[in-house]
């Protein structure tokens, strides 16, 4: 096999990055079709491009615009449910949110927003047993994602970055769906007065990172929206939500998974 000098695989990277075709950079550098091509597939692959995107653009990396609606939502899905993993066969990192296929609104909601935030990747869905992980390819992802680190979620500490704080308090209520669509829930609870059985709708969100956990309910506080902590035995896992005029605005503005 003929081997290339490191200056003509930069000569060929440098015109199929500006746009030129494959079979040009081949006859201009007298270089095997086969070669360009795959010279093209991993410098594509290291760049976090996904197959058929020619634009793979980064919010903290080339100041493009960020939709920040959408982040606000994948970054509550993310803290909630969410985990972003690079396994040995891909050198590429990705972010996987685990669907149920019970909601496939929820389902439908996370890849709108994953194409929203990723203009440029493309978004796809993989079949499990009673769900779809939802996931995206990005070398950007821990850029967008710092909170990102070895071990658990609730081993470490989780703490927004002054420009995530930023998005999260111009849409708050994006970034509580998230989390709620996450690992939260609406149910309907039920109570005995007077011997008459009445039953109330009401809102959990149960995660055992104390940071996540306090990032929701400090959302949910400048948001007006009243909270308790319901606790499982000695574990303060869950916050409530019961009381009519909070349940009615997160029915407003979150509403039950579908």
């Amino acid at each position: 096999m003929e081997l290339h000098s490191l200056e003509v695989r930069q000569k060929a990277l440098s015109m199929l990055r500006g746009g030129t075709r494959n079979a040009e950079v081949a006859r201009h550098l007298n270089v095997p079709l086969g070669t360009v091509s795959y010279w093209k597939h991993k410098d594509r692959a290291q760049r976090g491009e996904c197959p058929g995107s020619h634009d793979p653009r980064c919010p903290r990396c080339d100041d493009t615009p960020l939709d920040e609606p959408a982040y606000a939502y994948l970054l509550g899905l993310y803290l909630g449910d969410g985990h972003i993993s690079q396994y040995s066969g891909h050198r590429v990192p990705n972010l996987m949110i685990t669907c149920d296929d019970k909601w496939p609104g929820l389902m439908a909601l996370a890849e709108q927003a994953m194409g929203l935030v990723f203009p440029s990747n493309r978004v796809c869905r993989v079949r499990k047993v009673g769900c779809h992980n939802v996931k995206v390819y990005s070398m950007h992802l821990t850029c967008l994602f710092p909170q990102h680190g070895p071990g658990k979620k609730h081993e470490r500490r989780i703490v927004l970055e002054e420009w995530q704080r930023e998005i999260v308090d111009a849409h708050p209520w994006a970034f509580v769906r998230g989390l709620i669509h996450s690992d939260g829930c609406r149910v309907t609870n039920w109570t005995v007065r007077n011997g008459k059985r009445y039953e109330y709708p009401r809102y959990f969100f149960t995660n055992k990172s104390d940071d996540i956990r306090r990032l929701c309910t400090d959302t949910l506080t400048r948001l007006g929206v009243r909270w308790t902590v319901l606790a499982r035995g000695s574990d303060p896992f869950n916050i409530s939500i019961a009381r009519k005029e909070s349940v009615a605005l997160m029915d407003a503005h979150v509403g039950p998974k579908y």
